[in-house]
């Protein structure tokens, strides 16, 4: 016969198991609920522009800082931008030109981190109109495809178009997104021009190695030469309304993403891609390869935002809008690099 305490055993076990579940389901519950929620429209995630957004989510920095974000992608940086607008979404990823823009409206609007110093921006002609579009000035009465009116793409052209001396209502503006849609649109002849971002510069160059680049600001080089001096990208923001609001996780986003250009830079292209969703990447890793190596230059390594920067921006939209022109914008409302700083105190990610 089976002693009493011996038949206990059994039950002890089972109760301990239980209560082992238990407390590993309410430390998880209780880890859930002490994150969190943050939704990010992103203008175009396939574009490597917006590579460190995406990049911070594979790496696991949002959960790190305590967050739980939900990455939505989008078409371009105007409907990101509506989507915070409207509530949908907390925070934009996009350009930062958007604040500058949207100031004019009287909307408060302000970049807490900058992961583009460059913009990254390239005005390609279609593969059959290479003989007749030689320069910008071909360009009147042509149509040009951006990712989505309203975008930066279509900013950049309007700027691009004026400084000259051509009438911006002059060209046909047509929204072609920036991934697959947009390399299809100029190679099925639908459009005879388009400001493009990598990975699908580089795509078409794989494809027409006589590719027609009219402007490119991939470099600091070539950005200085088109804008006369650097000129901020992308970058995370949101309205004041909210970051005053939400400024736990205004900070937790920005050392989310301090922590994924310091990872950036210091791990090689293969090592990054490595990373990233397979169907970002694309069948063609060796052009996506390529195309990533060209964008690096461009990703920020300290997240704060060159005030010279912010005032270019303004120039450039006061060259292209009579409305920017006459708002008398305090560019320096439109970015603060609060969150930057105290990252670079705490974490010591920022330079």
């Amino acid at each position: 016969m089976v002693p009493p305490a011996e038949r206990r055993k059994p039950m002890k076990n089972t109760i301990a198991r239980l209560a082992g579940a238990l407390l590993a389901l309410t430390l998880s519950t209780s880890l859930a609920a002490a994150q969190s929620k943050v939704t990010i429209a992103v203008g175009g995630g396939a574009c490597l522009c917006y590579l460190p957004t995406v990049l911070a989510k594979q790496l696991g920095e949002y959960e790190k800082a305590g967050l739980n974000v939900d990455l939505v992608d989008l078409k371009g940086g105007s409907d990101a931008l509506k989507a915070v607008l409207g509530g949908s979404a907390d925070v934009v990823s996009g350009y930062f030109d958007h604040c500058v823009n949207l100031a004019a409206k009287k909307q408060e609007l302000q970049a807490f981190v900058v992961y583009d110093r460059y913009p990254g921006l390239v005005l390609v002609v279609a593969p059959s109109h290479t003989a007749d579009i030689k320069s910008i000035k071909d360009l009147a009465g042509k149509k040009v495809g951006v990712s989505a009116p309203g975008s930066s793409t279509d900013f950049f052209l309007k700027y691009l178009l004026k400084k000259n001396g051509l009438d911006p209502a002059g060209t046909a503006v047509i929204g072609v997104g920036l991934g697959a849609t947009a390399v299809a649109a100029m190679e099925q002849g639908q459009i005879e021009a388009a400001v493009m971002l990598d990975p699908s510069v580089t795509v078409l160059q794989g494809s027409h190695k006589d590719l027609r680049i009219l402007s490119d600001t991939r470099t600091q080089k070539d950005t200085l030469e088109t804008f006369g001096g650097e000129y901020p990208g992308g970058a995370l923001y949101s309205t004041v309304a909210w970051i005053n609001g939400h400024e736990k996780e205004t900070q937790a986003l920005t050392n989310a993403m301090l922590a994924t250009i310091a990872w950036l830079h210091s791990h090689s292209p293969e090592e990054i891609m490595a990373k990233m969703p397979d169907e970002m990447v694309g069948k063609n890793k060796d052009l996506y390869l390529a195309a990533l190596k060209n964008t690096i230059p461009m990703f920020s390594e300290t997240g704060k935002m060159d005030p010279k920067g912010a005032d270019a921006v303004l120039a450039v939209f006061s060259v292209g809008s009579p409305e920017v022109a006459n708002a008398k914008i305090d560019v320096s409302k439109t970015f603060t690099n609060k969150f930057v700083d105290q990252a670079k105190k705490t974490t010591g990610n920022a330079k």
